[in-house]
């Protein structure tokens, strides 16, 4: 496994200068956190590349900032609009494969929005997958509390009905924010489950920097691997949740010693 950071853990600082601080206290993959059109202009998206290269960094992700918004525009009643979106969609997903990365993160609809059925769910996701096909990375479904996803048997469903079309992404925090055992949530995405976002916690707290709470990580860590996961593990917690940027680099000390360390 390989340890990364999204450069959303530093919102609202811009993007670049994000990725800027966090090279500079030693991470080296990372998921971008795009916050506006600009930020997928093609002189943007390779200046960020070319601060990448002069580190030896690399993408493994993107997110969009058009997350809030996906149950009307990729999961809504409108086929002229969902048309629309899926187009903008692959610009997301043109971006990721330009940088490097291989999936754009998707929340999804929430929990009692929308008229599809679980089944007309899982079909619009796969052809959404299937157009990532053609721009070289793919969506990959998170599970968000309050949204479809954060249903363990949703998402085993949906990795049942789609088979190798569809991608998940196991964000923990939202696991302890929505109730789902953590456990479980991995077992429904099965081999399936190609990205990680990472958090700690402790009473109260629910998102934490990874080795500031009580999280069993070597646990964890076991678990993603009886499921095969040799994917990037991304610290991902809000800007409120630390004090100083210099945290950061504590802990990926702490994530790179778990989760990068050969065993024998």
């Amino acid at each position: 496994m390989k340890t990364g950071v999204s450069t959303a853990c530093l919102y609202p600082l811009e993007t670049e200068r994000s990725l800027e601080l966090l090279l500079k206290l030693g991470f080296r993959r990372f998921e971008v956190f795009f916050n506006c059109m600009e930020e997928l202009e093609p002189a943007f998206l390779r200046e960020l590349k070319r601060q990448a290269d002069a580190w030896g960094a690399s993408f493994v992700s993107v997110h969009p900032f058009t997350s809030a918004v996906e149950s009307s525009l990729l999961f809504g009643d409108y086929p002229r609009r969902t048309r629309e979106a899926f187009d903008f969609y692959r610009r997301y997903m043109a971006a990721a494969a330009y940088l490097g990365g291989r999936f754009v993160v998707i929340h999804g609809q929430p929990q009692g929005h929308g008229k599809l059925s679980d089944q007309g769910y899982w079909e619009r996701f796969g052809e959404l997958y299937r157009l990532g096909d053609q721009e070289g990375a793919h969506p990959a479904q998170e599970n968000v509390r309050q949204h479809r996803g954060a249903d363990p048997a949703f998402i085993r469903g949906m990795g049942d009905y789609l088979g190798e079309d569809c991608a998940f992404v196991l964000d923990v925090k939202q696991c302890r924010l929505s109730g789902a055992d953590v456990a479980d949530m991995a077992a429904a995405m099965g081999n399936r489950l190609l990205h990680v976002h990472l958090s700690d916690w402790d009473q109260d707290r629910p998102c934490l920097l990874p080795g500031a709470g009580q999280e069993d990580f070597s646990a964890f860590r076991a678990r993603l691997e009886s499921l095969g996961f040799s994917g990037t593990v991304v610290t991902e917690v809000y800007r409120h949740n630390f004090s100083q940027p210099e945290e950061l680099k504590e802990s990926l000390n702490f994530t790179k010693k778990v989760f990068e360390t050969t065993f024998s």
